[in-house]
């Protein structure tokens, strides 16, 4: 019988995407291959206990916690295990061969998980320490990407205590990026969470005062009349990118419940462009993956002007949403790799990202 891999699903989060978390783990526990896997699922809750036991998803789902076990991860002798822990006494569960970190936002997909999982020596989906916390702030990501020549949006970065004891002096700044309308975003969160667009002062008040609640870091650019494009990237040194598409949103802009709940929103694969911006786009998209130091998936999101049809990049998701009704995995779709395809090949990436890392020489060798 052919010896099946260990597979640590990871799902929750302490991220006001916790909720978005738990609907991607659904689709891609369905999607691993069971005869390559045997899928372990532990949940973090949103006060960041680790917690496993009979159908822990489902229980995460439900909100009925109190009958799953505290799990540890430890690095023993080269190899992971997981262990649960009650009474200050350890028990082994299982060794762990990789890891499938579902986690989106803050302390999943900003490089703070992608360090535990490197001092454990852990082969995992997505992106390391650099890339993740890189591209998860949306500020220092337009830095990097402004260096790139890549176009972005004027913006401005403010902090919550910025918001909180100097609003006067964030509203003359703001004010000063361009003419309303303008976005407002916490700097380090997605799924559209804490977003919000103000038309005038009135609204920027409770804008920023919502997205200082998420972060403490945020970011306020320039509103666009704006066409979204988004396309999906995979692989690692040598990543390959989908087919665009295009986001129709029943609001103003693709929020939350568009995303994930109501299902108005209407996705054009591929998206109507012109082979010269269809190429910019996946020029963009590429560099922009490579700058960051990304590996495994992202998913790059441009903003194209309806009247001058100048392209910018707006943000990139080194962990996108991964339902069955998401972009990044529908995109994909369209390029003839399926869901469960896609899931195959990121965990294969993973392997092949552990293999790059253990060929790095740890000590010193004259």
């Amino acid at each position: 019988m052919k010896h099946k891999l260990n597979l640590l699903l990871l799902f929750g989060g302490r991220s006001g995407e916790h909720a978005v978390s738990l609907m991607s783990a659904a689709s891609i526990k369905e999607a691993i291959d069971k005869e390559k896997y045997v899928v372990h699922q532990v949940g973090i809750t949103q006060d960041g206990a680790w917690l496993t036991g009979q159908s822990t998803l489902e229980t995460f789902k439900d909100g009925s916690i109190a009958g799953l076990s505290e799990v540890v991860l430890i690095n023993e002798q080269g190899k992971v295990n997981l262990y649960t822990r009650s009474n200050n006494q350890l028990r082994l569960l299982t060794s762990v061969d990789v890891i499938f970190p579902v986690l989106h936002g803050t302390y999943g997909e900003d490089g703070t998980i992608q360090g535990m999982f490197e001092i454990l020596d852990a082969a995992y989906v997505g992106a390391g320490v650099l890339g993740s916390s890189t591209a998860m702030d949306k500020s220092i990501c337009k830095h990097i990407i402004e260096a790139e020549g890549i176009p972005v949006l004027e913006y401005a970065t403010f902090s919550r205590n910025d918001v909180n004891n100097q609003l006067e002096k964030v509203f003359e700044d703001a004010e000063k990026i361009a003419p309303y309308p303008l976005f407002i975003k916490p700097a380090n969160l997605g799924s559209s969470v804490g977003i919000s667009k103000a038309h005038n002062r009135a609204e920027l008040i409770p804008a920023l005062k919502k997205a200082a609640r998420y972060d403490r870091r945020i970011l306020v650019e320039r509103g666009l009349n704006a066409r979204e494009i988004e396309i999906s990237v995979l692989g690692n040194d040598q990543p390959i990118h989908s087919v665009p598409g295009e986001i129709f949103p029943d609001a103003e802009f693709y929020t939350y419940n568009d995303k994930y709940f109501n299902g108005v929103a209407e996705l054009c694969i591929p998206a109507s462009l012109s082979e010269k911006q269809t190429n910019l786009i996946y020029d963009y998209a590429i560099r922009a993956f490579k700058s960051l130091d990304c590996a495994g998936l992202a998913r790059v999101d441009f903003l194209m002007d309806k009247d001058t049809e100048e392209i910018y990049f707006s943000e990139i998701n080194t962990m996108p949403g991964f339902t069955h009704i998401s972009m990044y995995p529908k995109l994909w779709n369209a390029c003839g790799l399926s869901y469960s395809a896609l899931v195959d090949r990121l965990i294969e990436l993973a392997f092949e990202r552990k293999a790059e890392r253990d060929a790095t020489v740890r000590k010193f060798e004259d």
